[in-house]
């Protein structure tokens, strides 16, 4: 080892006007219309904008690019209730699906984290737009504008499977880039671990589930008592935690503000408590589907992001001092799991917390870049005030 310093009925309906693919005119994708139409240029029939986007599912808040659904429905055996992942699709520029000159872009994937929506990576993604990829921001079901089902079972694997459908409906055949944050990173190392051949890269931003918690000493906590935390959660307290977890020692900023507060309209919203049970069931997955322990059987090549002054741990909150004493404590977590991958680089910011892409996000920005160009080649010139592990 190198050491170097959609669909809720009648929120959003299939474009039955829509020209097929075979006679879809399709411009400059960089033009709302000519985009949209891109989108469905190779998409499969499940795949369609939103027709109410500003206030569906449960939150009512306006994204900054064009929402599309992905109807997962005839992919979860048995379900009973129609199931759909919302997501945001930025297309490179000039980029025209139906012109056999104009190659395939690289997709990359941005994966949100449990108390974040697509919108959070926005300032990520458009720069990557810009540079030639194709940026897909999918929600998954039970966050933010997508399903808020009341009988889906959560499991990492399911996710990871509705995000390499969705990728397969948009008619992508280039494996991506797949990049996560917090619960997305966690997320991330289970697609990338069932998928390993549609894998490209991995980029693992302060991704959770670096500890086994329960292991370590985390109690049970019952279905109805997960509910009941969920069900007080406000704004204060969203901020209070964010603060103390996230961004331990920083002045609040309306940057990191802002995010609270999209976050608390879906808190607040009109399928307020099937958001609730779902994401009670959520934290049930994440404590009982810890991913370190398949660290070693990562095949893609690996970026490991960590903020040192992170002390996430699910968990943490309900659990003696004794055990709350041993979690969270990112900069050992993050060398133990750079270690345990076979291909993988750590970045670790001493002075970052959980969300380095919005705490720093110029700097997240060149970091990024230079993972989805180079592979991690270039990272000692970009002169990171942060801990470099091969």
């Amino acid at each position: 080892m190198k050491l170097l310093t959609l669909l809720i009925a009648g929120a959003a309906l299939p474009l039955t006007s829509a020209a097929p693919a075979s006679t879809a005119i399709v411009k400059d994708a960089s033009d709302p219309d000519a985009s949209v139409a891109a989108t469905l240029a190779r998409s499969s029939k499940d795949i369609y904008p939103a027709k109410c986007p500003e206030n569906v599912n449960g939150f009512n808040y306006t994204y900054p690019s064009t929402l599309w659904f992905y109807n997962l429905t005839s992919t979860v055996p048995g379900s009973s209730e129609v199931l759909e992942m919302a997501f945001m699709d930025l297309l490179p520029p000039n980029y025209n699906p139906r012109n056999a000159g104009n190659k395939e872009p690289q997709t990359i994937l941005l994966l949100h984290g449990k108390n974040f929506c697509g919108p959070t990576w926005y300032a990520a993604a458009t720069p990557l737009q810009k540079a030639g990829y194709r940026v897909i921001l999918p929600e998954q079901l039970g966050f933010c504008k997508s399903t808020k089902p009341t009988q889906y079972s959560f499991n990492l694997t399911s996710l990871a499977t509705n995000t390499r459908n969705l990728v397969k409906a948009l008619g992508i055949t280039k494996p991506p880039i797949v990049i996560g944050h917090s619960l997305g990173g966690m997320l991330a190392s289970r697609y990338a671990l069932t998928y390993p051949e549609f894998t490209k890269s991995l980029m693992l931003v302060s991704p959770i589930g670096l500890e086994d918690w329960k292991q370590l000493g985390v109690p049970d906590r019952s279905f109805d008592l997960l509910t009941g935390d969920e069900k007080s959660t406000t704004y204060a307290s969203l901020r209070g935690y964010e603060q103390a977890t996230y961004y331990p020692g920083a002045e609040w900023t309306e940057d990191f503000d802002k995010w609270v507060v999209m976050l608390t309209k879906v808190y607040e919203g009109n399928q307020k408590e099937k958001f609730w049970a779902d994401q009670a069931h959520v934290v049930e997955m994440v404590l009982g589907q810890p991913t370190i322990h398949d660290y070693n059987k990562i095949k893609p090549k690996t970026l490991l992001v960590v903020g040192e002054k992170d002390n996430t741990a699910i968990g943490k909150v309900w659990s003696p001092a004794e055990v709350q004493a041993k979690l969270g404590h990112y900069a050992v977590l993050g060398r133990q799991a750079q270690a345990a991958i076979p291909d993988a680089t750590l970045v670790s910011f001493p002075y970052l917390g959980h969300a380095p892409q919005i705490q720093e996000p110029e700097m997240f920005n060149r970091l990024l870049a230079s993972w989805v160009k180079t592979g991690g080649r270039t990272l000692e010139s970009l002169k990171l005030n942060a801990t470099i592990i091969r």
